[in-house]
């Protein structure tokens, strides 16, 4: 009897441990996944992290499947949909937060997801939400050690700096986190795309230099498609500076 309860408890533990999986592999996953654009991976690496018998207490974990909603949200799918899977991108990383407030890439995440859920608010809401957007962006900046994501935590400041209305946007200040962005990741030419639609504001000429550096620089080996988009919108660009 002894030994059948051994083997019994055996299996529940073995069958636990199946459930989880590492921040490592999980991460490689969504990699991959983003730099595809994959969506069946992505789904896949959601529902396995959502099952996952470790993920209310691991904050790395919580933060891929952030992340995995954040991305999937902005390529996987349409309409509504898109403000939902924001709000749960939103959700996890503000758990992955309360598990570990020096988790920088949360922190983006967070605010990341705060600034693509004020695209689907009125216009005075959005305007409440950008303390929010300001403050978990500011803390993802002073915090991040991983390049690329300090270079997306300083992106999107420079992009808040540069969309919001008057009298709240302020062109030099979205420069600077641009150019800023560029320190740590020089490869990514999404920068340039957004700084050509901040110097379509005053400086056309430069805006030009801006969309070709996009076509000519080449691309991030974990962002393909994101770049294959930004050629397309550079060139879009261009044609109608001629």
């Amino acid at each position: 009897m002894r030994k059948i309860f051994f083997v019994i408890l055996s299996l529940i533990l073995l069958f636990n441990i199946s459930l989880s999986m590492d921040f490592q592999t999980a991460n490689n996953l969504f990699y991959e996944a983003r730099r595809d654009r994959d969506v069946n991976k992505i789904i896949s690496l959601i529902s396995e992290l959502e099952k996952d018998s470790n993920l209310q207490k691991d904050s790395y974990l919580l933060t891929v499947l952030a992340d995995a909603y954040l991305e999937y949200g902005h390529w996987g799918v349409i309409g509504k949909d898109k403000e939902k899977m924001y709000e749960k991108a939103r959700s996890y990383a503000e758990k992955a937060i309360k598990l570990d407030d020096k988790n920088g890439r949360a922190w983006y995440i967070a605010g990341a997801a705060i600034g693509r859920l004020a695209q689907y608010k009125g216009i005075i809401q959005s305007l409440f939400m950008l303390g929010d957007f300001d403050r978990y962006i500011s803390k993802a900046i002073e915090i991040l050690e991983d390049p690329l994501y300090k270079t997306f935590a300083l992106l999107a400041m420079g992009m808040r700096y540069r969309d919001v209305p008057f009298p709240l946007y302020n062109y030099g200040k979205a420069e600077y986190y641009m150019k800023e962005a560029l320190k740590y990741t020089p490869i990514y030419p999404n920068i340039y795309l957004e700084l050509g639609y901040l110097y379509l504001k005053n400086k056309k000429d430069l805006a030009k230099e801006m969309f070709q550096k996009v076509i000519d620089s080449p691309p991030h080996p974990w962002l393909l498609k994101t770049h294959e988009e930004s050629v397309s919108l550079a060139k879009q660009e261009l044609s109608k500076l001629k």
